[in-house]
């Protein structure tokens, strides 16, 4: 996820954990050949805007699949974009929205090819 401070990162990040997702890194991480990792000092801290610093259970690496711009209103049906540092696809979510977690899913499952879109993000 990447987006300016505020744009709702960290707090997306403790839904999709408290979904079941798994924490790599909150604020940094170390990216290398597509993976990324949290620095040593940051593995498996995420800060709780109003609450403070929280260890939580974190996995060491995981492969980069999908950029999740924040910050930024999303159109209504998106053309195809990548990261050109990253040749990833790059999807816009709105961090605030209810069905943040959901939206963060399904555009994972559609980049990993688990299943299709017919026009949007995804559609080459």
């Amino acid at each position: 996820m990447v987006g300016p401070p505020g744009a709702g990162k960290s707090d997306l990040l403790l839904r999709l954990v408290h979904a079941g997702w798994a924490l790599v890194a909150d604020d940094q991480v170390v990216i290398e050949d597509n993976i990324a990792a949290a620095p040593a000092a940051l593995a498996g801290i995420i800060e709780v805007r109003g609450l403070g610093l929280f260890k939580l259970p974190y996995l060491n690496a995981a492969p980069l699949r999908l950029v999740i711009r924040l910050g930024v209103q999303p159109v209504r049906l998106p053309e195809p974009e990548r990261d050109p540092a990253l040749n990833l696809p790059v999807v816009t979510i709105d961090a605030a929205v209810a069905s943040a977690v959901e939206r963060v899913t399904i555009a994972l499952d559609a980049a990993c090819g688990r299943i299709a879109q017919i026009a949007g993000a995804f559609v080459e």
